[in-house]
């Protein structure tokens, strides 16, 4: 007695293989491409310099964490502070900012200082850092 055994339909490329390759090439440009903006010019951002001496000369403009001020050691309101920074340019063309803000301060009450400062004529703003410390 012969048996006859179904013929077997041909198996159909399976497409599993190739949906895995082509999510590790996605995966793979994904992780050497750039993601961020790039700048259609050359842009060399500045260099903070730690373990120098403060320079010289100038007014100190101090801004506490919640956005206080203080003009050479005396409290000052902003509204004050123009005109006080008007009358130093005016002693003084070549005057120097220092600003020195708390580590807490927020950005948005420190940089609104240095646009004044710029509007003013000021053209040497200093902003005073501290370098972390190995602990």
């Amino acid at each position: 007695m012969k048996l006859n055994r179904p013929t077997r339909a041909p198996h159909s490329e399976t497409i599993v293989a190739l949906i895995d390759v082509v999510f590790f090439l996605m995966v793979f440009f994904m992780l050497i491409g750039r993601m961020d903006a790039t700048a259609p010019f050359e842009l060399r951002p500045p260099m903070a310099q730690s373990a120098r001496d403060m320079p010289a000369g100038g007014i100190t403009l101090a801004i506490a964490a919640d956005g206080t001020l203080a003009l050479d050691g005396d409290d000052i309101s902003p509204e004050d502070l123009n005109t006080e920074l008007t009358k130093a340019l005016a002693r003084q063309a070549a005057l120097r900012l220092r600003i020195n803000a708390h580590r807490a301060a927020q950005l948005r009450h420190v940089l609104p200082y240095v646009a004044q400062a710029e509007a003013l004529g000021l053209r040497d703003v200093v902003l005073v850092v501290t370098p972390e410390r190995d602990e």
